[in-house]
């Protein structure tokens, strides 16, 4: 793996007042007003990003959708079905199997496995709580 940067955003605020499979269940009012905070984060710091690699889930697809469109110009996306509910242990298998030519990949997803793919990366915990951002540079192994 190529050193890059990483950045890693949780998905906004969801709303549970409905019955929705968890997969389904979408942003929250509250949730909503959280998004430009990071779209406007990530368009002062971060230069450029190659790839959003994105949850499949609707709260983490809406987030990503809301906050790349505050974007001068929106990278590539995939959505991973891998992300959804994955440990950290599952999320640093997506971060090694990317493509070497990738500097900046943002990931959109969930907890606990963002904080733990921090925890493996920087052998340090950092809470996530909904739409927090974490930017870590990764080395070469």
């Amino acid at each position: 793996m190529a050193e890059r940067t990483l950045i890693l955003l949780r998905h906004a605020k969801s709303d549970w007042s409905g019955d929705e499979a968890d997969v389904a269940r979408p942003l929250a009012t509250r949730g909503r007003r959280q998004v430009p905070d990071a779209g406007r984060w990530l368009a002062a710091n971060i230069d450029s990003i190659d790839l959003a690699v994105v949850s499949p889930a609707s709260r983490a697809r809406s987030i990503w959708d809301l906050v790349s469109a505050a974007m001068g110009v929106p990278p590539r996306t995939r959505v991973d079905d891998r992300v959804y509910a994955a440990s950290g242990q599952e999320l640093l298998t997506v971060v090694r199997e990317l493509s070497d030519d990738l500097e900046t990949v943002v990931m959109v997803g969930h907890n606990p496995g963002l904080e733990d793919l921090i925890s493996l990366l920087t052998n340090q915990w950092a809470p996530m709580p909904t739409s927090a951002l974490a930017v870590i540079t990764v080395s070469g192994s």
